[in-house]
């Protein structure tokens, strides 16, 4: 199974949780393939249980899924690292400290690991201080530039920009993508993303010249009562990207 996430046009992945195994199925199906699908390790009482569980996960879905933290969980980040040295997925959610664990333990390049960081309210300014002991430290904030550069040095391969609140972080927003496209990195933008604004969200990516995005959308699109993600929405989101890049 390969160990590279299937992009839309080259350009986009669909990010979306499974709410079971026959719901990443139909995830997949829905997405024609251009899509990870987020399983969390904060469901797993052990990494054993997590590994077998995942593994089924992978083989259902060519192998698109995407280890996951849990709301961004630093206390998942060892867990996350250990589940993906055995597992091999296409997609590593970390904090910004656990990019280096995880990608020395995957002891390859092709899967996608990504950095957490976070909005600070300055444009070009953002908070590196997500892991398990610098999360509860006084923050730590740097220029977005500097975050690349940190997360390229230790073998991440984009940003996940989180909480961003859907658009309410606009402005720097903007200012992230703008880095990432001038510094070629990719870009993972998280946290209130909704069938309303995410082509708003994609098309400030496409704009700014990111070459490969990674647009997570959880919540909004999940059903209360069953807990899975629905198939239609993930068809829209599909239909919305093909739209924006033709």
């Amino acid at each position: 199974m390969t160990l590279t996430p299937n992009f839309y046009c080259d350009r986009i992945c669909l990010n979306v949780l499974a709410g079971s195994k026959a719901n990443a199925q139909a995830i997949y199906e829905a997405a024609e393939g251009h899509v990870l699908v987020g399983v969390l390790s904060k469901n797993y009482a052990d990494i054993d249980s997590a590994v077998a569980d995942m593994r089924d996960y992978a083989a259902l879905i060519d192998n698109a899924l995407s280890v996951g933290l849990g709301a961004g969980d630093p206390k998942q980040s060892a867990m996350v690292s250990e589940i993906s040295r055995q597992v091999q997925p296409q997609h590593v959610n970390q904090v910004f400290t656990g990019v280096g664990t995880s990608r020395a333990l995957l002891g390859q390049n092709q899967t996608v690991v990504n950095g957490l960081v976070s909005p600070t309210g300055t444009p070009g300014i953002v908070k590196i201080s997500t892991g398990p002991l610098s999360s509860a430290a006084p923050d730590g904030i740097v220029p977005v530039a500097t975050a690349i550069a940190l997360l390229k040095d230790m073998g991440g391969s984009s940003i996940k920009y989180f909480p961003m609140g859907g658009l309410k972080s606009e402005a720097e927003y903007r200012a992230v993508a703008t880095a990432c496209a001038e510094h070629d990195f990719w870009l993972e933008p998280t946290g209130g993303i909704d069938l309303d604004n995410v082509e708003a969200i994609l098309r400030i990516a496409l704009e700014a010249g990111v070459s490969r995005i990674i647009p997570h959308i959880y919540s909004s699109i999940i059903d209360s009562a069953s807990g899975d993600t629905r198939p239609e929405d993930v068809r829209q989101l599909l239909a919305i990207t093909k739209t924006l890049l033709g």
